[in-house]
């Protein structure tokens, strides 16, 4: 398939995914590329905002994305325009029988249990903009509809 075409479906995609979805959930590598100022995450943001859909993290993406390199005025300035989750207890005993009914371990998926979490806690049609499908599939069955970043 062409470049250009392909650019044009995942637009069009895009906006099929965002006229349906009540909130967009970021895990760590999807509000990494949205601060990286990544253009695919970047029209899918914009999309979601002109569409008046939720953009929400869980609060350890918060801790993921920080790093020695993190422009600390853009990150707070994108916190500003999501909606933060917190993780509090029960949130965490909903996560662990999350990952306790995929077979995953804590250790190892702890904080995408939380992410996966958060979207499950969302109302409505639900996307989740993600690094790890197969993982999020698991955690979140079918009903969140997955976005690869």
């Amino acid at each position: 398939m062409a470049p250009a075409r392909r650019e044009s479906r995942a637009r069009d995609k895009e906006r099929s995914v965002n006229r349906t979805v009540s909130a967009l959930v970021l895990d760590s590598e999807g509000f990494s590329a949205w601060i990286m100022e990544d253009r695919k995450v970047g029209r899918l943001i914009d999309s979601a905002q002109r569409n008046e859909t939720d953009l929400v993290i869980s609060a350890n993406t918060i801790i993921e994305v920080t790093h020695a390199g993190t422009k600390m005025s853009r990150l707070n300035w994108l916190l500003s325009r999501v909606k933060v989750e917190p993780v509090t207890e029960n949130s965490a005993k909903a996560a662990a029988r999350l990952l306790k009914d995929a077979g995953l371990h804590g250790h190892k998926y702890a904080i995408d249990a939380t992410v996966a979490e958060v979207a499950l806690r969302q109302e409505g049609h639900i996307a989740l903009l993600t690094s790890d499908i197969d993982d999020m599939a698991k955690l979140c069955g079918d009903r969140v509809h997955l976005i690869a970043v």
